[in-house]
């Protein structure tokens, strides 16, 4: 027998390692480890997607005579047992980036050998495994236009085929644990359905129109243009190749140069996931400490009780408020508010990136280390092809020209439901009076954007050593 060792890929469609495992002719044991090392990391959302996707993936393996082993254990001391128990000679997995996932491969690795059990790893979460696309000199590239040249040029797979039946090895697994038993409370917000067929199901009526207005639509929150797979990509409930190829077909329907340019650019989002994955693959240590090196530390504030204002919504912006809202109530956020959001916490209320990241990385459903870092980087002027720190993101003029008529706001601040487009625009500029009578629940601005703009360039300059004091 041989072993898959499921991880980020909880789909038997479009998955290439276990493709590879298929491919010895040995019926496949498939598996998935509940590793408390990685569950540390966790939060009560992400792991109730995890379970549900199981759950699925589980049911589709017992559908066709097998079942998915589900155990719980240091992945370093319950894959080889696996093995062991089944005589399996070989595990095989795909290759996750982060430096937590591979310290505990590294581990795996070595107890596999010791045993005498190969282990056999593919790239299948991005088209392009790091190391792949580089600069003529270096290892990555740092800046993303380039990336993406060679990463739209590049061929790319097919999608693999899902196993037979009579591919599978005939195991009977344990229960699930539930959130409980692991150790989580419920969540606070209902996140989407994450499976295969709610991923398919996503993928088809995305494609079959909001594709073709997806250039036009995407930074518009209100608008709902944007895919809503990020969830699935992260868990993998979707296969990239499979992804992909849907989209190809999308852009060969097309009728018009117009929309073909909008299946590019959202194309063009999937590769930005692949570039912060090659730019993680060969920084680590990007999730604690800055990309873009300064010539001194910056001067972050310590403001706790600015800091839990944003967390809440609270800060009277309103752009601001119903973004972090919406991640509270639904685990998932607009991209533009998210940049919005990041913007505000570093440039506005001058608060570390890192505790900004924290917070999304608790309450995001589609958190991925790669995407998550890079993002927040990018916000904060620290990271790879980031906003320039002198370019500070408008809270209120970015309200007024992605949300005009306020519908996003209002959707997540009720308190703001009956004020009028222009009063929550313009809420930094009403008087306490004109506030009071709009929307007496919600909060006057906690900080002055334009003050706060011009400390958070001099900070950057201090630590770019620019300043001229």
């Amino acid at each position: 027998m041989i072993v898959h060792w499921h991880r980020r890929d909880l789909r038997a469609s479009d998955n290439r390692g276990l493709a590879r495992a298929l491919a010895t002719g040995e019926p496949v044991v498939p598996l998935f480890v509940l590793d408390p090392t990685v569950l540390e990391h966790a939060s009560p959302i992400r792991v109730a997607c995890l379970l549900e996707a199981l759950d699925d993936l589980r049911t589709w393996y017992r559908d066709r005579g097998s079942d998915l082993l589900v155990a719980r254990g240091e992945a370093s001391a319950v894959v080889p047992a696996v093995a062991a128990t089944y005589d399996a000679g070989t595990v095989v997995w795909n290759e996750d980036y982060s430096g937590l996932a591979r310290e505990r491969d590294r581990a795996v690795r070595a107890a596999l050998e010791d045993g005498g059990i190969a282990v056999d790893t593919v790239h299948d979460a991005i088209h392009h495994e790091p190391g792949s696309i580089t600069p003529n000199q270096g290892d990555h590239y740092a800046v993303f236009s380039y990336f993406w040249k060679k990463w739209r040029d590049r061929d790319k797979r097919e999608p693999v085929d899902a196993p037979d039946a009579g591919d599978l090895a005939d195991v009977t697994g344990d229960p699930i644990p539930s959130l409980a038993a692991l150790g989580f409370d419920e969540p606070d917000a209902t996140p989407q359905t994450v499976t295969t067929t709610a991923a398919r199901e996503r993928v088809a009526a995305f494609c079959s129109g909001p594709i073709y207005r997806y250039a036009d639509d995407r930074d518009y929150p209100a608008a709902g243009g944007t895919s809503r797979l990020s969830p699935h990509l992260k868990w993998g409930t979707i296969g990239p190749r499979e992804l992909y190829a849907a989209t190809e077909r999308a852009a060969r329907r097309a009728e018009a140069t117009d929309d073909r340019e909008s299946v590019r650019a959202f194309q063009r989002q999937l590769a930005w996931r692949e570039f912060y994955a090659h730019v993680l693959a060969f920084n680590p240590a990007i999730v604690t400490e800055n990309f873009d090196g300064y010539e001194h530390e910056i001067e972050w504030r310590d403001d706790p009780d600015e800091l839990e204002a944003w967390k809440a919504g609270e800060t009277g912006y309103p752009i601001v408020d119903a973004g972090m809202r919406q991640l509270r109530t639904t685990g998932w956020m607009h991209n533009r508010v998210r940049m919005l959001v990041a913007s505000f916490l570093t440039k506005d209320l001058l608060l570390d990136w890192r505790v900004g990241y924290d917070w999304f990385r608790r309450l995001l459903a589609d958190h991925d280390t790669a995407n998550d870092v890079g993002g927040w980087q990018w916000a904060s002027s620290t990271g790879t092809d980031a906003q320039p720190y002198f370019r500070v993101f408008n809270p209120m003029k970015q309200g007024r020209e992605y949300d005009p008529d306020a519908e996003y706001i209002r959707t997540h601040v009720p308190e703001l439901a009956d004020a009028s487009a222009d009063e929550i625009h313009g809420w930094h500029d009403l008087e306490p009076e004109q506030r009071e009578r709009a929307a007496p629940g919600y909060p006057a601005p906690i900080v002055d954007h334009a003050e706060r703009r011009e400390r958070a360039i001099e900070l950057f300059e201090r630590a770019r050593g620019e300043s001229s004091e």
